[in-house]
């Protein structure tokens, strides 16, 4: 009988670098990123880990130095291709701290392409940290594989979203709208989700008179605003994005 295998799985660390990656680069990596390969993944000289710069794909590097507070990689071999993610543009009312910090983590696991902060009448986050947005995202994409990372936009208003969108909206409707596992087509996508209690009638009346707005509906239950945006990314992943 074969041996079960040892779950979870060994693999080499991920590592998201700002530093260009190209064979024989040399990288310094920041105190906080040394410290973790060092102190808590145990790394040391010859050590190998994957690493990625949000451009040029996956690479192979290796310890040439480690010491107490700083480690220096030296990039060996690409191991995979910058992937191609599809272009869909998550556009959302944030929430709760830790509600909207999940949504960033599990939206860049499925493959989200742009986070969109959209300011509505309900929407209770006075403010977006968007660095600590995009350090999410960045932990997200390198324990999910990603070689890209997703962009994260200034929060816009409502209003002003709507003036400036020009491509299809698709927009999670209480109320009711297409199926979302029939709605969604292929190509570039804003997918539109509401803050906790969702739009006022006004907000879904001025959605709905874009020409370039489908309602969608989300199924019988009531979901949470994370849980809305989520599923609905999920649902354009299966039916228009790279789940296919």
């Amino acid at each position: 009988m074969p041996a079960t295998p040892a779950w979870p799985p060994k693999s080499l660390p991920r590592l998201f670098v700002r530093t260009p990656l190209a064979e024989g680069t040399g990288v310094e990596l920041d105190a906080g990123q040394a410290n973790y390969l060092g102190n808590v993944m145990r790394l040391g000289e010859g050590a190998e880990l994957l690493v990625f710069d949000g451009e040029s794909g996956e690479w192979l590097a290796r310890v040439s130095e480690a010491g107490r507070k700083r480690m220096t990689l030296t990039v060996e071999r690409k191991t995979r291709d910058a992937e191609v993610v599809p272009d869909v543009c998550l556009a959302f009312a944030p929430v709760k701290r830790t509600q909207t910090d999940w949504l960033v983590e599990k939206a860049t696991e499925l493959g989200v392409a742009t986070l969109l902060p959209v300011m509505t009448h309900r929407t209770i986050a006075e403010r977006v940290k968007l660095e600590r947005l995009q350090s999410i995202a960045i932990e997200a994409a390198e324990q999910c594989g990603r070689t890209v990372l997703p962009a994260i936009a200034e929060p816009v208003s409502l209003q002003q979203l709507l003036r400036e969108i020009d491509r299809p909206l698709y927009f999670a409707d209480e109320t009711g709208g297409e199926p979302a596992a029939n709605a969604f087509r292929p190509g570039p996508a804003t997918i539109l989700t509401g803050p906790e209690g969702g739009f006022t009638d006004e907000e879904r009346a001025a959605i709905r008179a874009l020409p370039s707005a489908t309602p969608i509906s989300l199924g019988p239950r009531i979901l949470r605003a994370e849980t809305a945006a989520l599923a609905a990314l999920a649902a354009y992943m299966a039916v228009a994005g790279d789940w296919r």
